[in-house]
């Protein structure tokens, strides 16, 4: 099997970049399957196939340069409104992911989490998301979170309705509520802010993808459509990345 992992000093020198800033969590918008699969003359299916790929490669980049966290946004609260048999495949591609990829992401130390709610998903995916989840709790290189049936304002929603019960049910008080507080009850409780979001295929912006954990990232945009998006391009957004100023709201 082909060995993924390099020393730093190797990849300083083929990458150019600063492997002292890089990103300690980077989320990616997966857009543009359907976008490929039409300029190829395909079924959209096979766009989210091809986009299969790109997640394996991205990955594996990911984990060389060790970065120790990656989103990816793969099923949106509002995907469910697209044909059924396109939201089939993506639910069938998503177990054929996990059943081909979980033996080495395990043995590459991958943690794999989930963001948003399982429940809605067809019982073969929540059957394979939740041995993944099982077989990999403990692995440390890289933890890989997978953003399912997810949404940034229905995540926020879901926040403040179990604040509001642990009020009602005196297991804190009104005045407790901060950003702090808040966090905890989101779906990233003790995942750090992403610090880089990327989103390919052309469009510019979030499509509703962590609107509370956005507050201070770096954006960056690609015409390219996610199952032609290779490490160079993730190295790229990186190299990118570590060329702005990041102040957080304060003053140089």
């Amino acid at each position: 099997m082909l060995n993924i992992f390099k020393s730093k000093k190797e990849f300083n020198q083929n990458f150019d970049l600063d492997m002292n800033n890089i990103p300690n969590h980077i989320a990616i918008i997966m857009d543009g399957n359907g976008r490929w699969a039409k300029e190829q003359n395909l079924p959209r299916s096979m766009g989210h196939r091809a986009g299969m790929e790109s997640i394996r490669k991205v990955l594996k980049e990911a984990t060389r340069l060790g970065i120790k966290n990656l989103t990816l946004y793969a099923f949106s609260t509002e995907n469910w409104a697209r044909p059924k048999d396109e939201v089939g495949a993506i639910m069938k591609i998503l177990v054929t992911y996990l059943k081909k990829e979980l033996d080495e992401c395990h043995k590459n130390g991958v943690r794999m989490n989930v963001l948003g709610d399982m429940a809605r998903l067809p019982q073969e995916c929540q059957d394979a998301l939740e041995e993944a989840l099982e077989i990999t709790k403990n692995n440390t290189k890289i933890n890989l979170n997978f953003a399912l049936n997810y949404g940034g304002r229905d995540e926020i929603v879901r926040a403040i309705k179990l604040i509001s019960l642990d009020v009602k049910d005196n297991k804190i008080k009104e005045e407790d509520i901060n950003d702090e507080l808040v966090e905890k009850y989101l779906y990233t409780k003790g995942i750090p802010d992403p610090d880089l979001i990327i989103r390919p295929s052309g469009e510019q912006r979030l499509s509703n993808f962590l609107l509370w954990q956005c507050a201070y990232s770096e954006f960056w945009y690609s015409d390219i459509n996610w199952p032609d998006f290779k490490e160079k391009d993730l190295r790229k957004a990186i190299a990118d990345y570590q060329n702005r100023d990041r102040r957080f709201g304060k003053v140089k």
